[in-house]
């Protein structure tokens, strides 16, 4: 057996060391099919995001033939709502009723930091197509924990640096009152030395911003910096060109092809952060862009790119396991090694399991078909790491 030594002893041991050898040998077989769990928010205002990280995921199996690794796949979706109490219930059922083999999910940090240790401790992979706390990459990072989009910090550490390159003095910060929000005032400021000149947090799912925007009125900063995904980026999007507000906006999420289409013209020329953009180009990126806007009929964004290179992932692992599911460490070995082509282009994970990257600003641009999205602009980073996972005990 491959990797495997049985040494001889006398009587009852060598036998015992045989039979268990043996035992082995029959447990290692290929699973009769794939199980994943889809946990997204698919519901309220947010509901666009998890509609593209759905889509992409399935786009992706579709192509594979209905398979990962070889193996028929079911794909059990559902609506986290936001919700972490309801999260944690519906992540459970797909454990123990449905008993998937991955959980790919969810959307939004402070859900993943609720499911996290139910899904982990039963031993079952969970795969982020977007939220990467910071908590998770350093001293608590797991071993049955992968991000397929990045660490949370570091999307919103390219505007910080962009700020600080472009010679802004004076910057107000504004992001939701929850983990990732502060995940993204501290990725802006760890390249950003300026003057903060307020930093202003609203309660997730806010769609009222006057204080907000009469505050920065009156403070007249250099630039702005917000994350706002979803439904709240829409409104505050609308509700600053209403205001005739002209400071140069930075963000990530805020304006986004989950967004776009609502926004509209209120958006463009504004700009944000990302691992990737729909014009990035890569011969499988042109291809995933075209796919997906023939399927769905519209411009996919990095919450379907992330899942698209979920799929993909998993789909790597169960081939180089041959579908045998029950093998874990093998398991873990076959994601960290990331063997597949990434849309994205150049990828691999550190040892905490989130990418390592190239990072890019981005500005939102109206397509001569009408359609919106964001465009690169430059390369801010390039093979990026993010720093939490030097506090990672793991090893690759």
């Amino acid at each position: 057996m491959k990797d495997r030594v049985i040494r001889l002893g006398s009587g009852a041991a060598a036998l015992a060391t045989l039979f268990a050898g043996l035992a082995f040998t029959q447990a290692a077989v290929a699973a009769d099919k794939v199980k994943v769990g889809v946990i997204v928010s698919l519901s309220g205002p947010s509901a666009v995001l998890g509609q593209q990280a759905r889509d992409g995921f399935e786009l992706a199996v579709k192509e594979l033939g209905g398979k990962l690794g070889g193996l028929p796949a079911e794909v059990i979706v559902v609506d986290d709502e936001l919700k972490p109490d309801v999260a944690v219930t519906r992540v459970k059922g797909m454990l123990e009723r449905d008993q998937v083999d991955f959980v790919v999910g969810p959307i939004f940090s402070n859900v993943l930091m609720a499911i996290s240790k139910p899904v982990t401790d039963a031993k079952t992979f969970l795969i982020s197509p977007n939220a990467g706390p910071s908590v998770l990459a350093g001293k608590s990072c797991n071993p049955y924990f992968f991000v397929t989009s990045y660490q949370n910090d570091q999307v919103h550490q390219i505007s910080g640096k962009v700020a600080q390159d472009r010679g802004y003095k004076k910057v107000y910060l504004l992001a939701p009152n929850y983990q990732a929000g502060k995940d993204a005032i501290a990725g802006f400021k760890r390249d950003f030395k300026g003057e903060i000149v307020a930093e202003s947090y609203v309660p997730l799912n806010t769609l009222d911003f006057q204080s907000e925007l009469a505050n920065i009125a009156a403070l007249q900063p250099d630039a702005i910096y917000t994350f706002m995904p979803g439904g709240m980026g829409v409104n505050l999007v609308k509700q600053y060109q209403q205001a005739g507000l002209k400071i140069p906006v930075l963000s990530a999420f805020t304006v986004d092809e989950s967004t776009l289409p609502a926004q509209k013209d209120a958006a463009v020329g504004m700009f944000a952060g990302s691992n990737w953009a729909p014009n990035l180009d890569t011969p499988q990126n042109k291809a995933f862009v075209a796919a997906y806007e023939k399927a769905y009929n519209s411009v996919p964004g990095s919450y379907a790119f992330q899942a698209y290179d979920a799929a993909k992932l998993i789909d790597s692992a169960v081939k180089a396991t041959k579908g045998d599911l029950s093998n874990k460490e093998a398991l873990r070995a076959a994601l960290l090694k990331a063997d597949f082509k990434s849309l994205r282009g150049n990828f691999k994970f550190s040892n905490n399991g989130y990418p390592v990257q190239d990072f890019y600003l981005t500005k939102v641009a109206k397509r001569p078909d009408g359609k919106f999205q964001t465009e690169i602009v430059e390369k801010v980073f390039t093979n990026y790491a993010d720093p939490y996972a030097k506090e990672c005990a793991l090893t690759n």
